[in-house]
């Protein structure tokens, strides 16, 4: 769940895959999913737990919660792909969820990876109404030119900036600087791990 600091109310969620392998138990991400990237089989997975998360909250729209927006991470093969447009209008158009239901998470390398069409697609996913935020911000090639760049709605404090903040006056530096500079910057900011 996502939960807004003020009020302590949720405000969205975020889809985390895991895989329940028959031997090994419950695999964490970082388990297979460099695997899946490596293999190809990420564009499968991607689309498919894409649609599973759009699926699950109409499912919750319609059973009456109040609306929330779920974020998905997409990997930067996914967002590199030919088919991510089609298949995040076909997941949408499956399940009946409004796209401003729904937000990608990207990283700061896959945005980084080749600006053109980056830019060409954000703005596609921006114009569809789904929002963009940029995942783990402050661990990779943090290059600030392109928060003026891209169409964002939201930065996540990467949580290894959030787990010692009360211990490590460092950490807390950099948390306030980033939540500072995506306000500054009409961003919402998400710490992640609280």
């Amino acid at each position: 769940p996502q939960i807004e600091f003020g009020s302590g109310r949720i405000i969205g969620m975020e889809a985390l895959v895991r895989w329940r392998h028959s031997r090994l138990g419950l695999l964490q991400p970082d388990q297979f999913i460099p695997l899946a990237e490596q293999s190809g089989l990420i564009l499968p997975l991607g689309e498919w737990i894409t649609e599973e998360a759009c699926r699950q909250t109409q499912q919750w729209r319609t059973a009456g919660l109040p609306p929330l927006r779920v974020a998905v991470n997409l990997s930067g093969r996914q967002f590199n792909a030919r088919n991510l447009i089609p298949s995040i209008e076909r997941a949408l158009a499956n399940t009946g969820l409004p796209p401003d239901c729904l937000e990608v998470e990207l990283t700061e390398s896959s945005l980084m990876e080749s600006s053109e069409n980056t830019i060409a697609t954000c703005s596609a996913l921006r114009a569809m109404g789904v929002h963009l935020a940029i995942d783990d911000f402050g661990t990779g090639y943090s290059s600030l030119a392109y928060l003026r760049s891209f169409p964002l709605d939201r930065l996540k404090l990467d949580r290894s900036f959030v787990r010692d903040i009360e211990s490590n006056p460092d950490d807390l530096t950099i948390a306030r600087a980033i939540i500072s500079l995506g306000h500054n910057l009409r961003l919402g900011v998400v710490a992640e791990g609280i």
